[in-house]
């Protein structure tokens, strides 16, 4: 098992039995979570998986974080991330979890061989963006190929961009890039959209959208930076090829959230539902906006939103489940 340990030794929080926080995922939401715990003296031990960073790990350059006038790479904004978690004392696993039971407390997190007792945790383990599942998409992923118009859109001022998809966030998406693009080209799968009917009007009535219908990306074409995509028409097998300078995937996000299946409420997506979304009442009067249907359990980032999917907002819920975590195991007595 893969072991790092800034600021303390990550065996002693264990050693000295059950936990007070253990944080499950370690992307903006995840490590923010562990700085802010760590701060209330919760000595957090944070499960950062193997694809640990979430999904600014696939990112270049990020423009958007406030505090970075000049723009910050994505993996080294995480890395500083990590480092001021651990400053003040969160430890990590380099490892994933592969199960946890949430039904008694001490709540139980298997990691690898091991199994980490805990009196609160909180989950950040994300969401994935759904790929087109060719290899040239992988191989350009961050060099013209984006899962995210509102991070990237700005970096192709003037230039034509593909967008894939036919719901209601690749309309979002395609709107949102007609703000910077020459073009905007959706091509969809099928030869209507799924977007509700308000999103295709606004779509259809901007003059800058145009639409490939019955069509799949067989290859983004391009040599260190995307310079186009080949189409496929789904009906004909004909191929095309397209000129763009950047290729926006848009087909949905996962949240991975299948660890907690069964025993945290979840829509039918498999987002995690807390706070208001809850339709019970919990411990009466309370504000803890990240709480999940088990006490003591809160959830913050992708894996609860599946709207604004920001690095901002995610490490904004990461310090709302930390102080959530923190107030209750006040009130819990722990």
């Amino acid at each position: 098992m893969g072991m790092d340990t800034p600021g303390n030794d990550a065996t002693n929080s264990r050693d000295s039995g059950t936990n007070k926080v253990v944080v499950v995922g370690s992307g903006p939401s995840g490590l923010t979570a562990a700085l802010y715990a760590a701060r209330a003296d919760l000595a957090p031990v944070v499960v950062e998986g193997f694809a640990a960073g979430g999904q600014l790990m696939l990112t270049t350059e990020v423009e958007n974080y406030p505090g970075f006038a000049d723009g910050v790479m994505g993996p080294e904004l995480m890395a500083i991330l990590r480092k001021q978690a651990g400053r003040f004392g969160a430890t990590f696993i380099t490892d994933d979890a592969t199960a946890v039971d949430l039904s008694k407390r001490p709540f139980s997190i298997e990691v690898g061989s091991e199994s980490i007792a805990a009196e609160s945790v909180i989950v950040s383990t994300g969401a994935s963006a759904r790929m087109l599942g060719i290899p040239s998409e992988q191989k350009l992923l961050g060099r013209g190929v984006s899962t995210c118009a509102t991070c990237d859109g700005a970096f192709f001022r003037g230039q034509p961009l593909v967008i894939v998809g036919g719901g209601d966030s690749a309309m979002e998406e395609a709107l949102f890039l007609t703000r910077f693009a020459s073009t905007v080209t959706v091509v969809h799968r099928r030869d209507k959209l799924r977007a509700s009917k308000i999103m295709q009007d606004r779509a259809f009535s901007n003059n800058k959208i145009s639409f490939i219908w019955n069509s799949t990306v067989d290859e983004v074409i391009g040599d260190g930076k995307v310079s186009g995509v080949r189409l496929r028409d789904v009906v004909t097998g004909d191929t095309t090829e397209a000129e763009a300078g950047g290729v926006f995937v848009a087909i949905g996000h996962d949240p991975n959230s299948s660890l907690f299946r069964g025993q945290l409420e979840m829509d039918a997506k498999g987002y995690l539902l807390v706070g208001d979304q809850l339709t019970h009442d919990w411990a009466p009067g309370s504000i803890l906006g990240t709480r999940t249907n088990v006490e003591g359990v809160f959830a913050a980032g992708d894996v609860v939103d599946h709207v604004y999917r920001q690095a901002v907002t995610a490490a904004g819920m990461g310090c709302m489940a930390a102080i959530d975590a923190e107030r209750w195991l006040e009130l819990a007595g722990h």
